[in-house]
């Protein structure tokens, strides 16, 4: 689907580009990665670290948003939302973390140690590329 289908089901808002959400939101985000980033994964924290990584991703896909006047309500339609922003790999490999996350947060599937790194790792990458790539100029 596209960003307009999300918005006439109201999934997405459109309105007024806001700078200052997205700062504050990449200020949290920050924050947050330096905290997560101290945590050693262990079979007892690989799935709330994991978890975590994906939902500063989140974040900082909210901050985008929010600078083009998007508030979005559906995980899904971040997807759709990169993909429109020429970012199609990326839009591939943000929706295989959400299924991930998904499918730890709502139907206990067990995550291993190495599952949890690479989700880590996939996450990290992906919020540096964005954050660097959309949100340099917020700082």
């Amino acid at each position: 689907m596209k960003i307009e289908d999300y918005i006439k089901k109201n999934i997405v808002r459109k309105g007024s580009p806001d700078k200052m959400l997205a700062l504050s939101l990449l200020k949290q985000t920050n924050q947050d990665k330096l905290f997560f980033d101290s945590l050693k994964i262990t079979e007892i924290s690989a799935r709330k670290v994991a978890s975590n990584y994906y939902d500063m991703l989140r974040s900082v896909l909210e901050a985008m948003a929010s600078l083009d006047g998007y508030k979005i309500y559906n995980h899904e339609a971040f997807s759709s939302y990169l993909e429109e922003k020429g970012e199609k790999e990326n839009s591939i490999l943000f929706d295989r973390l959400r299924k991930i996350r998904n499918n730890i947060n709502y139907y206990g599937s067990k995550l291993t140690i190495d599952e949890a790194k690479d989700m880590i790792e996939n996450s990290k990458y992906l919020m540096n590329y964005l954050a660097n790539k959309y949100l340099k100029d917020l700082t």
